[in-house]
């Protein structure tokens, strides 16, 4: 096993033990430097082993990121930020009318 991989290996040990660990801030900080360790990594990766590896391990990569990735694509096409959307109003009964006699 070549040294990028050792390294990829590790990298994912410390991304599964940050998001073990309770955190106040919703793990953000951690999330901040697992991308900035990972994208030279996934470059030395693929130098090293080729694009199929480095793709594979892209995809790895992705999947534990997955919120900073869906937040970023939110960001770019300008979608809201929130997951809900707000609340559809309940369409109101109509009120029953007597005709006037006569």
């Amino acid at each position: 096993m070549s040294l990028s991989l050792i390294l990829v290996c590790l990298w994912v040990l410390s991304a599964t033990g940050a998001a073990m660990m309770p955190s106040r801030r919703s793990h953000w900080p951690a999330a901040y430097v697992l991308i900035a360790t990972g994208i030279p990594l996934l470059g030395f990766v693929t130098y090293e082993n080729g694009p199929v590896v480095g793709l594979i391990c892209l995809a790895a990569g992705a999947s534990i990121l997955r919120w900073p990735l869906l937040y970023l694509a939110r960001w770019i096409t300008g979608a809201p930020r929130s997951v809900r959307s707000a609340p559809t109003p309940q369409p109101r009964m109509a009120q029953r009318t007597i005709p006037p006699q006569g």
